[in-house]
C-alpha cells in the first residue's frame, strides 16, 4: 500500500512568500473517520480523491486518484460541511519542496508547513521561518479542522 510521511509544523514569518508558487485549494470529507478517511480537493484545475488509514506516528496508508475536476465539484457538493479553503504555496528549500497551507474562511489566521519525506528518520533541512512542530497533533489535521475549525479554538 503507498504511504504518506509527513511532518507538519507552525509558521512563524512571511519569509517563505518570496519565493514560493500558490495554488487555491477547497476540499472536504466524505469520512472523517479517523480509520479510513475519504477526501475530495479541487487544487486550480485539477480534482483528486483521496483515501487515508489511521496514522502511526507520522505514517500513514495514502491513496490518491486524480478525477475529472468536474467530479470533484460536484463531491465537493456532498461532502460534511464545513469545507476547507486554502492556499497551497509551494517552497522549494535544500532537495526538499514544503507545502505551506495558508487557511481561509473559519480556520483564517492559520498557517501550517508540511513537507513529505521517504522515511521518519529522513534528514532535511528547517527554514527560518518554520517554527512548533505539530506533526503528533490531530487538531492541525485538515480533517479535524473542517469538524473544529481554528476561529472556534480557545
Amino acid at each position: 500500500m503507498p504511504v504518506e510521511i509527513e511532518r507538519k509544523f507552525l509558521v512563524t514569518s512571511d519569509e517563505w512568500r518570496t519565493d514560493s508558487v500558490a495554488t487555491p485549494i477547497v476540499q472536504g470529507f466524505l469520512s472523517r473517520d479517523p480509520d479510513r478517511i475519504v477526501r475530495v480537493r479541487v487544487q486550480g484545475d485539477q480534482a483528486f480523491l483521496t483515501v487515508k488509514g489511521r496514522a502511526a506516528g507520522i505514517t500513514r496508508t495514502e491513496v490518491e486518484f486524480a478525477i475529472p475536476i468536474e467530479t470533484g465539484r460536484e463531491l465537493l457538493l456532498l461532502c460534511l460541511a464545513p469545507l476547507i479553503q486554502k492556499t497551497r504555496h509551494e517552497v522549494i528549500v535544500g532537495s526538499h519542496k514544503w507545502e505551506v497551507d495558508e487557511f481561509h474562511s473559519e480556520n483564517a489566521g492559520l498557517v501550517v508547513a508540511e513537507i513529505e519525506l521517504g522515511s521518519e528518520d529522513e534528514v532535511f533541512e528547517k527554514p527560518d521561518w518554520i517554527g512548533l512542530e505539530v506533526s503528533h497533533d490531530y487538531r492541525y489535521t485538515n480533517s479535524h479542522l473542517s469538524e473544529h475549525p481554528f476561529s472556534t479554538w480557545s
